[in-house]
């Protein structure tokens, strides 16, 4: 689909009409610049557009997508050529959309969860729920990137995304813990003693003893089954 003839030839239309281009575009409810972006081929009218703008310029759509007047003997032809170029156009504009949407899920929901950790206490719910969503939202964004791919490499594309992800977040908080001696944000259970709290992440356990005092202690241990009923010998 060639857009600078076809905008050449809209503009050759639209003056044949005597027909100004903010005239043109209050008759299709678009603005001027609109109008003169078609005409500098920089980009094409709405596919919803087609038909009025051929009413509007008194020219068929074979003869607007061909960017001139086509012959009876031509016809034919030219009309599956602009079958197949609309085609391709429609898909075009569907996969540019899908990449604009997914690139803004992919930039928000990487936001949200750089913001979730940065603004919320460790020990708060609140910080590991936003993270998680900012993930899971990011996660819709490289879905629609990979759409086009065919079923088994989508897969695992999304699915390698998800888990680097996750992972950094991991690694995030991993830090934190051992360098700012921060509570774990992503415990899956937290068990509190007279002076402890035990927390149970899934790649490691952490155990805070003398909770909130001069000689308060984080120890980073391997992840283990621990006795919930004693949890205070751990500071001992």
């Amino acid at each position: 689909m060639d857009q600078e003839k076809i905008g050449k030839f809209i503009a050759e239309c639209r003056k044949k009409r005597k027909m100004t281009q903010s005239e043109l575009g209050e008759k299709l409810g678009v603005t001027e610049k609109s109008i003169s972006n078609w005409e500098n081929g920089r980009n094409m009218p709405d596919l919803s557009l087609f038909k009025p703008l051929c009413n509007e310029l008194n020219i068929s759509l074979n003869d607007l997508m061909s960017g001139e007047k086509v012959t009876e003997k031509e016809y034919q032809e030219k009309l599956e050529e602009n079958i197949i170029h609309t085609i391709d156009y429609t898909n075009k504009k569907i996969n540019n959309r899908n990449n604009f949407i997914g690139l803004i899920l992919i930039i928000f929901g990487i936001l949200i969860s750089i913001t979730a950790v940065a603004i919320f206490p460790s020990e708060s719910s609140w910080g590991s729920i936003y993270s998680i969503f900012g993930v899971i939202l990011s996660f819709l964004g490289v879905s629609r990137f990979t759409k086009r791919l065919a079923y088994p490499k989508r897969l695992l594309c999304n699915f390698s995304y998800f888990l680097i992800f996750v992972a950094v977040l991991m690694m995030i908080d991993y830090i934190g813990v051992v360098n700012i001696h921060q509570a774990p944000r992503f415990s899956l259970v937290k068990v509190t003693g007279e002076n402890i709290i035990y927390y149970d992440t899934p790649f490691y356990d952490v155990v805070r003893c003398n909770v909130d005092k001069d000689d308060e202690t984080f120890e980073v241990i391997k992840n283990q089954k621990y006795d919930r009923n004693n949890i205070d010998n751990y500071c001992k």
